[in-house]
């Protein structure tokens, strides 16, 4: 018997935000999954810059919280109930671990039709306060999650690492975008989890020069060490006090890195393409003096919103610069890379540096999550709340 045939509400808890740094476990009713539905119980989300945000200021930039909200996107799980259509498609079964993509596009639009649903105009994503009513987040013990927004994980891939193809969607969306050559030259600014992932993605398709800069030395050596990147550069910390200083430092900045060797033993010099991950002002002007006549900025930080950048380096070489936000489309192949191992490939179960178990421990995981150091001196790249029974989401 499929699930949405029992009418019945069950009682299942969640981690909801009332205000900043106020969150309250509550108990909601929560029907069975409708006829293209599946229920999911929630067993790893990763915690994510936008969700620190709504947790610290309850708003994300310009973008205010309206109504107490669960946050949490980054999440993968474990089938409990299926809808009627899906048991006679036979897509999900009981027992399926899944990532979720949480957007949910309009699917009518033109850029729906067109395949970029990532930019539809009345997407709702789960933890944004985006659209009102807001779309509940994943920190809670299960979920109704459309059928199609669901995608089945191998037995062989973690929970975690299921987790991990949200953001990693990211990784994919940015090397789909740039539509880089075999060979490429690659320069990455931001060493958190999704710069991470998109010097990844960029080794994996095929760049034979991945370089990473942070202001963290500590995060560029954990790029190079796991095979994240090929090249590393701590990047000083220097402030202009007017705008032409500013730009003369990245300048400064570009130049250096382009000093640093390619995997071939040659300088890197002016890269193919930057993938701009921090949206800190002076990685983006560095990121425009890095590239080569004819490259590419991909811009993929969301920082500053307004910016002074040297437009005609840009224009007087033809570098374009694209916009990319969030993905679609690359689930299937994200669970194809996670689910790959090889001496030189990234190891993206070691992106989980911290774990906390149940939503009793959300307030403690977020705070961490805000940290770059744990008070041991350890990394913090990306916090994982584990929650549910069964099978542990690290497994």
């Amino acid at each position: 018997m499929s699930a949405d045939t029992q009418q019945q509400a069950s009682q299942i808890r969640a981690s909801v935000l009332h205000g900043a740094k106020d969150l309250r476990i509550e108990n909601r009713s929560l029907f069975p999954p409708g006829p293209t539905d599946v229920q999911v119980a929630v067993r790893s989300t990763g915690l994510c810059g936008s969700d620190l945000h709504y947790y610290r200021h309850y708003r994300n930039g310009d973008i205010i919280v309206r109504e107490p909200m669960s946050l949490g996107h980054e999440s993968a799980g474990v089938v409990v109930a299926v809808g009627s259509e899906v048991e006679k498609s036979q897509k999900f079964k009981v027992g399926d671990k899944v990532a979720l993509e949480v957007g949910q596009p309009c699917e009518q639009c033109n850029r729906c039709k067109e395949g970029r649903y990532n930019i539809c105009k009345e997407m709702k994503f789960r933890s944004s306060a985006k659209a009102f009513p807001h779309a509940q987040g994943t920190l809670q013990d299960r979920i109704n999650h459309p059928a199609a927004w669901c995608h089945k994980l191998p037995d062989d891939v973690s929970l975690d690492l299921g987790a991990i193809l949200e953001p990693l969607g990211v990784g994919v969306q940015a090397t789909k975008r740039a539509q880089l050559p075999v060979g490429s030259t690659v320069l990455v600014f931001g060493a958190g989890a999704v710069g991470l992932l998109v010097a990844a993605m960029a080794k994996i398709s095929g760049a034979s020069t991945v370089v990473v800069a942070d202001i963290d030395a500590g995060r560029v050596n954990f790029a190079v060490e796991n095979h994240f990147a090929h090249r590393g550069f701590t990047v000083p910390m220097r402030r202009g006090q007017t705008t032409e200083e500013n730009l003369e430092i990245a300048k400064e900045t570009a130049a250096e890195i382009g000093k640093i060797s390619k995997v071939s033993g040659a300088p890197v010099g002016e890269v193919d393409a930057v993938f701009e991950c921090t949206g800190v002002p002076s990685c983006v002007q560095a990121s425009i003096y890095a590239t080569r006549p004819g490259g590419k900025v991909l811009l993929i930080g969301m920082g500053t919103p307004v910016q002074t950048l040297p437009i005609s380096a840009a224009a007087l070489r033809e570098v374009d610069i694209m916009g990319v936000f969030r993905y679609a489309n690359t689930y299937p192949t994200g669970v194809e890379v996670v689910s790959k191992k090889g001496p030189d490939y990234p190891d993206f179960s070691k992106l989980v540096t911290h774990r906390y178990k149940g939503l009793e421990s959300a307030e403690e995981a977020f705070e961490m999550a805000g940290k770059t150091k744990d008070d041991k001196g350890n990394l913090v790249i990306k916090v994982v709340i584990e929650t549910g029974d069964g099978e542990k989401a690290s497994l």
